[in-house]
């Protein structure tokens, strides 16, 4: 059934396009809606003159008026309506469009829907968002994968009141839900908590951070959806807030890809690095935020394990302070349809004791890739989760121990380890998907680029050291 609203859902975004309206803002717009729907089924107090059924009783320009000053008046409200709401506009040119989307959601039987359904559903739309919109990619991270995490994880708040958990760049709460379904998952749907212990999943164990307004919306309404109330920070997790004080015991986390905003470092005292690096300064600040015997998993790509600026510094810093003890490389196309091209890894570590080995589970050389034809499915992650929760662990042909003295003599403390080779010959291997050649190249630029902000840095800290003196 979810599958049939995901498809009206989407089919009438096709309509809005012709009205200007971009899928993004579509998903923004429907947000607004489904909320009021919800709302006005679950009997959450909105303000007297602005709730669901005041929409859907009028029409025309009385109704995109009305729409325009309900998204005003609700966005000034505290709590959840607020952050829901917060800097809402209408997309809406046409009356009638918007009337047909209420109609729409009008006549889809919600109640009939369960939690799971509600939820996957609009998961539904998040994903169909993120692979047609260019770019959206880096708020959705491949389910799959979130779910390799959490079971490798596992992170069981049983027993711990206090029990946190975190993602510092959520994009649309991923993380965080599968976290949440885990848990499900391992107490028969909560059956078997305590009402306290499910009053405190669903309250008072996750958080976020998401730096763009739009997607901390989409995060909110996807947690909502799940009945998790969660603390998602609207802001820039590297800069300073009160946000950097807090301790979480587990932080899962996709940071976004690239250098948009990057160009210096950011003015944190708690960063040992100074660095331009956005990926190299998440790691920083996922080693800060962690309690001691905190648990990480970061997603982080491959330049980050052989940059030889701040780089360097960086992993001997992690490797010192945190146990980092494994380390997945991901199939090449992971992200797949949302950025195709990125070469990544996941890598996971406990803070407050110091690596003494890292065992490296290469899911790439000699792995198909993935693509629209051949997707990202729980095949490709058995045997890692299976090397992964070995107890002593063993060495396979994929899954290799690297003790810190050998990764620092051999390797000068570079994480990107390849000792498989493709099992094709030369003339038998095919040529990369353009797509994947430019990423290569990116890659490199991005490198280099690194490595000139570092000197741009190290030469204004002269300057000023100079014009100090």
């Amino acid at each position: 059934m979810n599958r049939d609203v995901v498809a009206k859902l989407w089919g009438f975004c096709n309509t809005l396009r012709h009205d200007g309206m971009s899928y993004g803002r579509y998903i923004e717009q429907l947000t607004y809606l489904l909320f009021l729907k919800l709302a006005s089924e679950k009997g959450v107090k909105i303000p007297n003159g602005y709730s669901w059924n005041n929409l859907r009783m009028l029409s025309g320009s009385d109704l995109k008026d009305h729409y325009e000053e309900t998204l005003r008046m609700l966005g000034k409200e505290k709590g959840m309506l607020g952050d829901i709401f917060q800097g809402a506009l209408s997309q809406f040119r046409e009356p009638v469009n918007l009337k047909k989307l209420i109609t729409m959601i009008d006549e889809i039987d919600w109640n009939a829907l369960d939690v799971d359904l509600k939820a996957e559903a609009y998961e539904g739309l998040l994903q169909k968002y993120a692979a047609d919109e260019k770019g959206a990619g880096q708020y959705f991270t491949p389910r799959e994968a979130i779910r390799t995490v959490v079971r490798c994880i596992r992170p069981d708040i049983r027993g711990r009141a206090d029990f946190t958990i975190h993602d510092p760049a959520c994009g649309t709460a991923g993380f965080l839900i599968g976290a949440y379904e885990w848990i499900l998952k391992q107490t028969k749907e909560g059956a078997t908590l305590t009402r306290e212990e499910r009053n405190t999943l669903q309250k008072k164990t996750f958080s976020g951070c998401e730096i763009v307004l739009e997607t901390r919306r989409l995060a909110l309404m996807n947690l909502y959806l799940h009945e998790i109330e969660a603390d998602i920070y609207y802001g820039d997790s590297l800069a300073e807030g009160p946000h950097a004080s807090k301790r979480y015991d587990v932080v899962m986390t996709n940071p976004p890809f690239g250098t948009k905003g990057a160009g210096e470092a950011p003015t944190r005292e708690d960063f040992t690095v100074a660095t331009s690096n956005k990926q190299l300064n998440f790691l920083q600040h996922v080693m800060t935020i962690l309690k001691p015997g905190g648990r990480a998993a970061i997603v982080l790509p491959d330049n980050v394990l052989f940059d030889e600026a701040a780089g360097k510094e960086v992993r001997k810093l992690l490797m010192t302070d945190c146990n980092l003890h494994t380390i997945l490389r991901l199939p090449v196309g992971t992200f797949t349809p949302y950025s195709s091209g990125v070469k990544a890894n996941i890598l996971f570590f406990t803070k407050g004791e110091a690596t003494e080995e890292v065992w490296i589970y290469d899911n790439r050389t000699g792995v198909e890739k993935v693509n629209i034809g051949h997707q990202l499915t729980p095949d490709y992650f058995k045997d890692f989760e299976t090397c992964y929760h070995m107890k002593p662990r063993k060495v396979t042909e994929r899954f290799r121990r690297f003790t810190r003295e050998e990764i620092t003599k051999q390797y000068n403390d570079n994480l990107d380890v390849v000792w498989l080779k493709d099992a094709t010959t030369q003339s038998e291997q095919k040529l990369d998907e353009p797509d994947e050649l430019v990423q290569e190249v990116v890659t490199q630029l991005q490198t280099a680029l690194d490595a000139l902000s570092e000197i741009m840095l190290t030469l204004d800290s002269a300057k000023k050291m100079q014009s100090n003196a």
